[in-house]
């Protein structure tokens, strides 16, 4: 059956954060392309997902990234630091879209995380400067990878968006908000991504030391 929500494209969706969030969306109805550099690594990843939940029928499917950035909406699920440059070479395919990134710069030293910070003061704005005609907004950075992609239980997280433009905020909230136990919250423009990409590391920091895997929620929203 043909889904009637808009089709999602994963530019380097092969890891955990990019996988787990094309089987979470796919589960609640969002067709899902799996990118990589190499199609046949793609194709293998949306394969083994099918098959992993194949109860759910997931609508998931895996190719090259720029089969990837053909779809509605794009998630950039690269590492931080080919962020830009990945955006950069699908640039013209992406002209106008939602672009999602949901990378954190973050290093290790020694037992503690620490957040870096790119040129732009954020991945989101680094990446919205590469694609000045797309949309970018910052999401979907604080779900552990492993409760997102465990879509037999419910994520337990508040989400926080932050873009320039409010039309993609929507696009991303209702997105979001089709995830159960998940609440979109609207964080401002994408100036604010800085604060929110460099979190992560205190949310690392805090599964490290109480070995659990954290997400926010705040209080006092109704």
């Amino acid at each position: 059956m043909t889904s009637s929500l808009p089709s999602i494209g994963y530019l380097g969706g092969t890891g955990p954060a990019g996988s787990a969030l094309a089987a979470r969306l796919a589960s609640v109805g969002y067709p899902g392309f799996i990118g990589s550099r190499t199609p046949e690594r793609g194709q293998e990843v949306a394969s083994e997902l099918v098959a992993k939940w194949a109860s759910r029928q997931l609508d998931l499917a895996g190719g090259d990234n720029a089969a990837a950035a053909q779809r509605d909406i794009i998630v950039l699920a690269t590492p931080w630091d080919s962020a830009a440059t990945t955006v950069t070479e699908h640039a013209e395919a992406l002209r106008g879209k939602v672009v999602i990134t949901m990378a954190n710069a973050l290093i290790r030293v020694g037992k503690e995380f620490q957040p870096l910070i790119p040129p732009r003061g954020s991945i989101a704005a680094h990446v919205q400067a590469a694609i000045p005609a797309s949309h970018v907004v910052a999401a979907f950075q604080h779900l552990p990878a492993i409760e997102l992609g465990a879509l037999d239980h419910d994520v337990d997280s508040d989400v926080l968006i932050c873009s320039d433009n409010n039309e993609a905020t929507k696009t991303v909230s209702d997105m979001v908000a089709h995830i159960a136990g998940c609440r979109p919250l609207n964080a401002g423009l994408l100036s604010n991504a800085l604060a929110i990409e460099a979190l992560t590391a205190v949310l690392l920091q805090l599964n490290v030391r109480y070995k659990t895997r954290v997400a926010p929620r705040f209080t006092g929203i109704n």
